[in-house]
């Protein structure tokens, strides 16, 4: 009987530490891939002395749940060191700067026409709760909550894209800088010279494109966030009249995030073709 009441009692703590490692996976994926790796393996090591202990799982759990909080606390005083490592590796493996600038332009890119679409597809069901008219308002709610948190996933991810593209664009213009010293012809540096400038005159457009684009996001979402909070505990006829003048204040600030988006998305393209046609 007691072999049998070990035996479950194990069980029962892998599949918390089993549950904890795949949350905190799911917790990473914001992470460059590199740092996320380090990160996950110091976990593993934690998990596996962890599971040797004589600690309650319950506890075991809340430790790594701690310890994770405690990494993401202090990753952002290495991310610049990491991402240099990172790049390092990249360009010993045959991948350039300007190619790894080029394909996270490309993800940023992409990150942002996911935030329209999802921001858009939020204000679309916040329509529906507000213009109720029968049927399941609980489920429609849920559907409405759940749309938000995708949008706020979506918005975080453009955040991370465009730090992202920050710091392999200021790795790449640094050394292109430094690689200018080191010409004896000063033909070829003044050639080398013109083309940084002209290339970094195209990241400034299309980064402030981005920010400005992306600073328009937490506007959009501030006052969803309220009002899914505010229906939460308020599902009733009377709530839904309450915030329908809402809806036509977020929706004008939608039409004015997605314009702000399409002239992002358009500048990153035409930054994207020019890198593109530079290196052919």
């Amino acid at each position: 009987m007691e072999r049998r009441e070990s035996h479950l009692y194990t069980i029962a703590r892998w599949r918390r530490c089993f549950y904890t490692v795949v949350r905190t996976r799911d917790e990473l994926r914001g992470f460059h891939p590199l740092q996320a790796s380090v990160m996950m393996r110091h976990l593993r090591v934690v998990f596996q002395r962890y599971r040797l202990s004589t600690i309650h799982p319950v506890q075991e759990v809340i430790m790594l749940r701690v310890l994770l909080t405690v990494m993401l606390l202090v990753m952002p005083f290495g991310l610049v060191s990491c991402d240099k490592a990172y790049l390092a590796t990249m360009e010993k493996m045959g991948y350039a700067k300007r190619d790894i600038l080029s394909t996270r332009v490309k993800s940023a890119r992409d990150a942002q026409e996911d935030a329209k679409k999802d921001i858009q597809s939020t204000l679309e069901q916040f329509g529906k709760v507000v213009s109720y008219e029968g049927g399941d308002l609980e489920a429609t709610y849920k559907k409405l909550n759940g749309e938000l948190e995708t949008s706020e996933d979506s918005a975080a991810a453009v955040r991370k894209k465009i730090a992202d593209v920050e710091s392999v664009a200021d790795a790449l213009f640094s050394e292109w800088e430094e690689e200018l010293g080191q010409y004896s012809s000063a033909d070829l540096r003044r050639k080398s010279q013109a083309k940084l400038t002209q290339t970094k005159s195209r990241y400034r457009d299309m980064l402030a494109a981005m920010k400005r684009a992306e600073q328009r996001i937490e506007p959009v979402l501030k006052p969803l966030r309220d009002q899914v909070l505010y229906l939460k505990h308020n599902l009733n006829a009377r709530a839904l009249a309450a915030i329908k003048g809402e809806l036509l204040k977020v929706d004008a600030q939608v039409d004015q995030l997605v314009k702000d988006m399409n002239r992002s998305i358009a500048e990153a393209d035409k930054f994207i073709q020019s890198m593109e046609k530079e290196s052919d």
